[in-house]
Parts: C-alpha cells; sequence; structure tokens
C-alpha cells in the first residue's frame, strides 16, 4: 500500500527503469536519484559525496562506475582557459529514451539539425549509439557462453546467471573472433579487479567487454610492408684504395681524394 500526497515543489521524478534496475546496486541507484535531485554546477565529486553521506569513497566510487556502464552518467576531463583541469559530469535520468531516440534518428546529413528556442541554452549533443554486435557463430556463442560461465572460477565474486551469459555472449564473442583464445579474454577481464564488494558482476563484465574490445588485426593479404627508416645503398668498390662503401654511384671513398686531384 502507499499513501502519497501530492508535492507541489522541491520534488525530483525517477523513473522506474532506475528504482527498479535489475544490475544495478541499491547504493548506485539512491546515488543516481540524489544526483538527479542537485541543480546544475553541484559539486559531486566522490569527496564531497562521501562527505555527504557514510558510504564512504570506495563505495561511491565502485557506485559511479555502475552509473556510467549503464548510460545514468558521464564524466569526462576538460581543460579550463585558466589550465585547470576539471571533471565534467553529466547526469541522465532516461538512458532507455535516449537509446531509443539514438536508434530511430534518421541517418540524414542533408536534414537540418533540430534548433532549441532562443531563450534556452543548445542542448548538448546526444552521443551516437553504438552499433550492435553481429551474432557470432553457433560454436563462437557456445565457448563464449562457457567463459563467461568459467570467470567464478578465477574470482568466486564473478558468478553470472545463465541470463547473462546468454545475453553477454554475442559481446564475448567478437573478442573470440578477433583471434583470443578463451584463456586470454578471462585474462582481461579478471585483470586488476576491485578489492571492493562487486555488487552487479554482469554490469562489470559488460562494461570490460566494451571498453577493452581489442582492435581487430588486418588480414594478411591486406598488411601492407612497412617502408624502411632510410635507404640503404649498395656496397662500392673504392677506385682509389679498394675499399668497400656504400653509395648510389660507383667512384671513390670519402677518405680518397677526387680522382681529378692526382691529375693535378
Amino acid at each position: 500500500m502507499h499513501e502519497k500526497d501530492r508535492q507541489p515543489e522541491r520534488y525530483v521524478t525517477i523513473g522506474n527503469h532506475l528504482a527498479q534496475h535489475r544490475e544495478l546496486s541499491l547504493t548506485a541507484i539512491g546515488l543516481s536519484t540524489y544526483i538527479q535531485s542537485l541543480p546544475t554546477g553541484t559539486d559531486v565529486s566522490i569527496k564531497a559525496l562521501a562527505q555527504r553521506f557514510t558510504e564512504g569513497e570506495t563505495r561511491i566510487a565502485s557506485a559511479l562506475r555502475e552509473l556510467e556502464a549503464h548510460g545514468y552518467l558521464s564524466r569526462t576531463r576538460e581543460r579550463l582557459p585558466s589550465g585547470q583541469i576539471v571533471t565534467r559530469t553529466v547526469s541522465y535520468n532516461n538512458p532507455p529514451a535516449r537509446r531509443q531516440a539514438a536508434l530511430e534518428r534518421p541517418a540524414n546529413p542533408a536534414q537540418p539539425p533540430a534548433t532549441a528556442p532562443a531563450s534556452e541554452p543548445d542542448p548538448e549533443p546526444e552521443p551516437a549509439a553504438e552499433p550492435a554486435p553481429a551474432p557470432p557463430a553457433p560454436e563462437v556463442e557456445l565457448q563464449a557462453r562457457e567463459l563467461l560461465a568459467r570467470l567464478r572460477l578465477r574470482d568466486p565474486r564473478l558468478v553470472l546467471s545463465e541470463r547473462d551469459t546468454v545475453r553477454l555472449a554475442p559481446a564475448a564473442g567478437v573478442w573470440l573472433e578477433r583471434g583470443l583464445t578463451a584463456s586470454a579474454v578471462i585474462d582481461a577481464l579478471t585483470r586488476s579487479l576491485p578489492t571492493t564488494p562487486i555488487h552487479s558482476p554482469a554490469a562489470l563484465t559488460a562494461h570490460r567487454l566494451r571498453e577493452l574490445l581489442p582492435p581487430r588485426l588486418p588480414d594478411p593479404g591486406e598488411a601492407r610492408p612497412v617502408p624502411p627508416d632510410r635507404e640503404i645503398y649498395p656496397l662500392r668498390t673504392c677506385d682509389g684504395c679498394d675499399r668497400a662503401f656504400r653509395s648510389p654511384t660507383p667512384g671513390r671513398c670519402r677518405d680518397c681524394p677526387p680522382a681529378d686531384a692526382h691529375a693535378a
């Protein structure tokens, strides 16, 4: 049962996609709710949040990484005109709608972008949606599910459900199709894990599969020969002392005087 009173002021609207998120920890959900209730320009650094709450810097930093992995937060480093480097934090209250709008946006470069009213500042451009990886071959997908299930053997905190292994298998299959072995993928996903409790192993694994994806190697037929740093001239025999030296044309080495000097 709910007893709801109307709140005409000082409230924030939170969607069920955040309040009932299945992969975010309770700390991350509460932290996102708090950040969305703050006015623009408020300091939301880890130290400032640790002074406001009792969770401590380690748990707050972990919760911020969860929100970044699921699109509720973005943090970028920027240099001010004074030379000072600061972190710009942007909080998104509806990432599912942003992803859907990016997918439905027509890719027409000739179409002029929509402009905001003159009385409002221009909105920040939305990031382009990342293309979904192509489904791997059936045998590659089975191998990807197996390696994801074996993550808990490397670290007991990385226990993934059957549903999570099926959902993350296409992303792990991309690693295998780029020539990495299953053990190499497991090493990359379990290297330098946080020492704090992992509240959402599926979110952490999805974040690492996306951010640590190695580049695709060129096919052997597409590899271009690397030009030498400098041109290597052939060996010549000096006309004056019979010493071997490298030169584009035959003649005398640099230690022998020119031929016209002997004629004089």
